[in-house]
């Protein structure tokens, strides 16, 4: 019989073996990934699903780390890897079918308790225990705020020590003196809200403005009257806004040089993800002098030192903390219908930093943006009311109830409900919608909205860019080597005649199917990517501004879009190229006819001509067309005689991508079809030039990179 200290030596050699033992996770986590996109391909994506999903991707993540930290042979560790890629792949393709699944990709995701334990069953299931460190108690599902995982950007730590003079200085925090209330005894959240309700449609909803400045703007710019308007009122003192106008309007400018005109920096920005990095691109042209950082999941590569800090609402709850004591001045919060749910913990962090700014600043900047209108639903907007510090959870603060106060009247006078509406317009509610402004704004204008490929799938697209531009480079190099053979002085520069000739032939090779990658099958994948971002900013505009026109080219990115419909509860049809004639008639007559129908999910090739939408004055174009000509085709489905609003056309483009590169090359194309349309001798250009001329773009940036590199080498 063995004796204890045998016993216990054997039962830690077992739990060794147990734990060290891990030759089949590969397999199983590759038969499990197999299972998901079964699933997926059979359209039953359920919640299980998606716990499995998850916890694939944790081990794979967990997995991939040990092989490259664990000691062996090089071929080993490849041939590894390679396995482990080839999972990744079946996840990431899965995941395209479903923005839900996508998400869970993302390196910011928030891991279920489901998922974990999930991870758990897996592992055990191998033979695998894990280790005590691996096994995280459950959190409860509606933790209150300030109890969530907390982090701290190094760089902020940085800029803390750096100098204490950036410290923020919170002596100057406002004290009021309480005067006596005439309306202390009454109820007045119900009356405030019922005096709108009364009010209805036709009513107007819009503070007085100044006339507008131009004071503000950076030379080269030009704002719309409109905008103008209320930055002149933030120039005037004002420092509280309900800024609604419709989308197209540019609440964004007005938000960012109303802050400038306030002085309210350093400026944070709250925001949807889907425009996070839009908003940092404004940033940089309305403000160019003011340095802007977007939080990305821990905020690794956050900026200190940056004047607008831009964090979207799924990170905000980690950063909450160092937020709080930064020492803004200033608070935008976009798509602020967001937080409409006062529950949620998304509503309570930003409550909890604008209570923070208020008590801490004398009269902070805080803007609240949405194109809702206040007469929809106008519960919805007291969290909007309270984060503005107009009111608190039962009553009136105090610049609203002076207001109301100097009106002279109760709620039970005959007066008061048109008098209290005025009162909490007067704070700094602001609505113009396109056909007030017609005259300022063009009938037809096209507005870039840039998105972030995050996760397994964007590091995928930008993987295969790179190999693309390599595979060029390698055939450039090839070439540039024949020709030194027998040429000599050949120079040591970019020889750009030799760049077009190897861009057009890989575009010959692409058209033939004759490469691998190429551009054709990049742009197809980074379509069917945006699409689920597409469609939720398409979703937004539909709740805020009415009937949306969504463009696609591939028939799966728009699969994938009506996915995010649905999902969403946003009714939509589609016009496609396999549908009869009748069909396609049907659904025109049901998206022009039923008011409950916000969304009509069209191909570029297929609808872009022969069809009247003009009931829309809102298109989202989620991929890109060849020319600006196809472009301009499916925008005119909505800008055609009788639209009375201007026409947007919001274009959906992947950031640091081909996408943004064929965007630039439309445009600069747009002009050039303009001057041969006016007379001029130039050649109009065709979708081939753009083609070619993304392909001679991205060898060359290959080429002036790899130079750059041996430069450095050498130095």
């Amino acid at each position: 019989m063995a004796r204890p200290g045998q016993r216990q030596r054997g039962a830690r050699r077992t739990a060794q073996r147990r734990v060290h033992h891990r030759g089949d996770v590969v397999s199983v986590l590759a038969r499990t990934a197999r299972e998901v996109e079964a699933a997926a391909r059979r359209g039953r994506v359920t919640p299980a699903v998606r716990t499995t999903f998850q916890a694939v991707a944790l081990l794979l993540r967990e997995e991939r780390a040990r092989v490259l930290a664990a000691a062996g042979s090089d071929a080993r560790r490849a041939e590894q890897l390679k396995r482990l890629d080839g999972i990744a792949t079946v996840l990431a393709t899965t995941a395209v079918r479903d923005a839900g699944l996508l998400a869970l990709l993302a390196e910011d995701a928030v891991v279920s308790d489901a998922a974990r334990s999930r991870r758990r069953e897996l592992l055990r299931d191998l033979g695998i225990e894990p280790a005590p460190d691996e096994v995280v108690p459950a959190e409860p599902a509606t933790a209150p705020p300030g109890t969530e995982r907390r982090v701290v950007p190094q760089s902020v730590v940085s800029r803390q020590l750096a100098n204490p003079f950036l410290a923020p200085d919170f002596s100057a925090a406002p004290q009021r003196t309480p005067r006596p209330r005439r309306l202390a005894g009454w109820e007045l959240l119900g009356p405030l809200l019922a005096s709108f309700e009364r009010a209805g449609g036709g009513a107007p909803a819009c503070a007085a403005l100044p006339s507008p400045t131009a004071r503000f703007t950076p030379a080269g710019l030009e704002l719309m009257p409109h905008q103008g308007q209320l930055v002149a009122a933030a120039a005037a003192g004002h420092r509280t806004f309900l800024l609604a106008d419709e989308p197209g309007l540019g609440k964004t400018a007005q938000a960012l040089l109303a802050a400038e005109a306030a002085d309210a920096y350093p400026l944070l920005v709250v925001v949807p993800n889907v425009v996070k990095r839009n908003w940092a691109r404004e940033a940089a042209r309305w403000t160019p002098h003011r340095p802007a950082t977007v939080v990305q999941g821990d905020g690794e590569t956050v900026d200190g030192f940056a004047d607008v800090v831009v964090v979207n609402y799924e990170v905000l709850d980690r950063h909450v903390g160092w937020l709080g004591d930064f020492g803004f001045r200033g608070m935008v919060v976009d798509e602020a219908h967001f937080i409409k749910n006062k529950t949620s913990q998304r509503s309570q962090h930003v409550l909890a930093l604008s209570d923070r700014l208020r008590s801490r600043t004398p009269r902070p900047l805080l803007m609240a943006l949405t194109g809702t209108p206040l007469i929809n639903d106008i519960e919805d907007f007291l969290t909007i009311w309270q984060f503005l510090g107009w009111i608190d959870e039962s009553k009136p603060l105090d610049e609203l109830m002076d207001a109301l106060e100097d009106t002279g009247l109760t709620p039970a006078d005959r007066g008061f409900s048109a008098a209290a509406r005025q009162c909490v317009i007067d704070l700094g509610i602001v609505r113009r919608r396109k056909v007030d402004v017609a005259a300022d704004i063009p009938a037809r204008r096209i507005a870039d909205l840039p998105v972030e490929l995050d996760g397994a799938v964007g590091r995928s697209i930008r993987a295969a860019e790179r190999d693309l531009a390599r595979r060029m480079r390698a055939r450039y190099e090839t070439a540039l080597a024949n020709r030194s053979a027998v040429v000599e002085g050949v120079g040591s520069g970019v020889d750009t005649d030799l760049v077009r000739r190897v861009a057009r032939s890989e575009l010959k090779d692409a058209t033939t199917g004759q490469s691998g990658e190429n551009v054709f099958s990049m742009l197809r994948r980074i379509g069917v990517a945006k699409a689920g971002l597409a469609a939720d900013y398409a979703a937004q505009l539909a709740r805020s501004a009415g009937k949306v026109v969504f463009f696609a080219r591939h028939v799966d990115a728009m699969d994938a879009a009506e996915e995010t419909f649905a999902r969403q509860g946003v009714r939509f049809t589609s016009i496609r190229g396999d549908q009869t004639p009748a069909a396609r008639q049907a659904n025109v007559d049901a998206f022009v006819g039923d008011p409950d129908v916000a969304v009509v999910v069209c191909s570029l090739t297929a609808a872009g001509v022969g069809l009247n939408l003009q009931v829309a004055s809102n298109v989202v174009l989620a991929e890109l067309s060849w020319t600006d000509a196809e472009q301009t085709q499916a925008i005119d489905r909505s800008h055609r005689i009788g639209q009375t609003e201007p026409v947007t056309a919001w274009r959906i483009i992947a950031a640091q991508t081909i996408d943004a590169r064929i965007a630039e090359l439309i445009g600069s194309k747009a002009g050039l079809a303009a001057r041969a349309l006016d007379g001029s001798d130039e050649e109009v250009a065709s979708s081939a030039d753009v083609q070619l001329e993304a392909l001679v773009a991205l060898l060359t940036d290959e080429l002036r990179t790899a130079a750059g590199h041996e430069a450095a080498s050498a130095s």
